[in-house]
């Protein structure tokens, strides 16, 4: 238990460069706390004393405004971010060293009592706002870019972005590194534009030497006339 309680401390030095010391982290980190909270109401769900468990479990949704249901699997040094608003659903599995940021969704889409939400697998990182929705694999690795929706498969060590979320990076990352650069990551839409753009310009240049020789034509032909009238 106490190296699990290290790991965490760690995993938030680790993750956080505002982190002065570990009192500041024991009081003032609510992704922390929500985490300790989900670990015992956790313990009491596998118990199977199940009220007692989501009795818990809101009370640590209301001491921290993160959601975790008690049912969800969480592996090591999972890190929540700022945490308001995260939402953990009750079938969602997460692996080691996963880190989320505020306003994350790891929802459902069936109100079937199936496994309905994600699996998160080691070394993933959620952006601020994002919804991660329905029953499928995050590989390991993976970033998901702030307020992406995704609602199908992620590869491994790939970049999703937009609504719906789509893969626009593919690359090997340092294994156990969280990094999540917003303002680096690609833009589909942005790119998209772009290449309508230089279609347009090119267009526009072609255009201009069709108008230049047939001016340059209409001006012989206009010469030619004069030619033969004199």
């Amino acid at each position: 238990m106490l190296k699990s309680l290290r790991e965490d401390i760690s995993s938030v030095f680790d993750r956080d460069p505002a982190a002065r010391n570990v009192l500041e982290i024991l009081v003032c980190y609510p992704g922390l706390h929500a985490l300790w909270i989900y670990r015992i109401a956790h313990w009491f769900w596998v118990k199977e004393l199940f009220l007692v468990g989501r009795f818990i479990s809101h009370l640590g949704r209301f001491l921290t405004g993160i959601e975790i249901h008690p049912g969800a699997k969480i592996g090591r040094r999972f890190f929540i971010d700022h945490g308001m608003g995260v939402v953990i659903g009750e079938t969602a599995e997460i692996g080691d060293n996963v880190t989320l940021y505020h306003g994350v969704t790891l929802g459902g889409v069936t109100w079937d009592k199936v496994k309905r939400h994600p699996t998160l697998e080691d070394n993933v990182v959620v952006g601020s706002g994002a919804k991660v929705l329905g029953p499928f694999t995050v590989g390991k690795g993976a970033r998901i870019g702030s307020n992406s929706v995704v609602v199908k498969e992620v590869p491994e060590n790939a970049t999703v972005v937009g609504i719906p979320g789509r893969v626009v990076l593919a690359q090997k990352k340092e294994e156990g590194k969280a990094d999540l650069e917003h303002g680096n990551l690609p833009d589909p839409e942005a790119k998209a534009i772009s290449c309508l753009f230089d279609q347009i310009r090119e267009l526009e240049r072609k255009f201009a030497l069709l108008t230049e020789e047939h001016e340059a034509l209409r001006r012989t032909v206009e010469s030619s006339r004069k030619d033969v009238s004199s």
